[in-house]
């Protein structure tokens, strides 16, 4: 019996020797991926983690052909164009669409590996199909033209502005800009913004050509001056005619450019918001609550949906399910459509509203709290 337990023991020792050995060749042969792939394509981004080292060195020398060699022997250049914001899914993916490179997935993953992916430049590129997939990733980081195109998106908050800006071209930084935002002291803007106010409600959503060299005071005064430009002394005169001071007006334009997509709902959404504040009724609308949370990272953006019922209990003075009347300041950045609501409300007896069950995001009305419920979808 001794001598068969010793058999076993040694070949259990055996076993286990083995597979320590398989085991360390293997983690051996892991950390060397990296090394192997440095040696070939450079220094990889200092924001990866050693697991997507491992991962994107793998692949990427997997495609080392498909990223070395170029689609053609000679070709012209040709123009291709970056937007603003997009990702680099859709850049290799038109690159290979347009004959520039022979593999998206293994232009992605080279993109990511060496950080290029957070650094691509919005604009006009001049490539040929005859240079390596790796030197149009060289292109890309840059731009030939001294402007750019920039978007401000209908209801956005200044933050989301400050976010767009390191893909756009524009040599201001989210810092810089939100700095300028925060204290517009220094740009003589006092006929429209109360003293300690921030930008926030008059940057213009709309599209801007922007030199990529521009101050991150001059910027900010751009998107301004478009707000200005907009406004008539006659839309002025009309925001200001229903008991509202001008810049509480844009305060409720910025609440109902958030309440709805479609411009048709914009004047009776703000005839719900006159009517409760001519009763003395709480607003108790919901984006004013997701302004005051913030940047949500559940969700990645900065307006958090659905809202919890904790969350409408938050302390802050934009939460209009606690405070009477406006919140403090603007909540986003209306465009004219929402303005222009403020200023010609409908004339209506509705005191609620609420998205309709249908999935369409258009709202249904109602004039009593029991209408209101009823409307509930079930």
């Amino acid at each position: 019996m001794s001598r068969r337990r010793t058999q076993r023991s040694g070949s259990c020792l055996l076993v286990t020797v083995l597979l320590i050995a398989i085991a360390g060749l293997g983690l051996f042969i892991l950390m060397g991926i990296p090394i192997l792939a440095q040696s070939v394509f450079g220094t990889p981004s200092s924001a990866l983690t050693i697991v997507q080292k491992i991962q994107y060195s793998g692949q990427i020398l997997l495609s080392r052909n498909a990223l070395e060699k170029p689609v053609a022997t000679s070709a012209p250049e040709v123009e291709f164009t970056i937007e603003m914001g997009e990702s680099i899914n859709a850049i290799s993916l038109q690159l290979e669409n347009a004959g520039l490179i022979p593999d998206a997935m293994a232009f992605r993953n080279y993109l990511i590996y060496k950080g290029y992916d957070t650094q691509i430049k919005a604009g006009s590129h001049m490539i040929s199909a005859a240079s390596t997939p790796i030197q149009i990733a060289q292109e890309i980081l840059n731009v030939y033209s001294d402007t750019v195109t920039f978007n401000i998106l209908p209801g956005w908050r200044a933050e989301e502005i400050a976010a767009a800006l390191p893909t756009s071209g524009i040599d201001v930084t989210p810092e810089q800009f939100m700095a300028v935002v925060k204290d517009p002291s220094q740009m003589g803007l006092g006929e429209y913004l109360p003293a300690g106010t921030s930008l926030e409600g008059f940057m213009f959503p709309g599209e801007y050509k922007i030199k990529r060299d521009i101050s991150p005071a001059q910027l900010a005064l751009t998107f301004v001056q478009r707000f200005q430009s907009q406004i008539s002394p006659e839309v002025r005169q009309q925001l200001e005619s229903h008991g509202l001071t001008f810049y509480q007006a844009i305060i409720l334009a910025s609440i109902v450019q958030r309440e709805t997509y479609f411009d048709a709902e914009r004047p009776t959404i703000a005839s719900v918001f006159f009517n409760r504040l001519a009763a003395g009724a709480k607003l108790e609308t919901d984006p004013t609550v997701q302004y005051a949370l913030g940047y949500n990272a559940e969700w990645g953006n900065w307006w958090k949906s659905p809202l919890t019922a904790a969350d409408l209990t938050i302390d802050s003075p934009y939460n209009t399910y606690i405070i009477s009347g406006l919140p403090p300041a603007p909540i986003s950045n209306p465009d004219l459509s929402s303005i222009l609501a403020v200023a010609s409300p409908a004339s209506t007896d509705y005191y609620y509203f609420r998205a309709k069950c249908d999935g369409s995001g258009e709202h249904v009305f109602a004039r009593t709290f029991e209408e209101h419920v009823a409307n509930e979808c079930k």
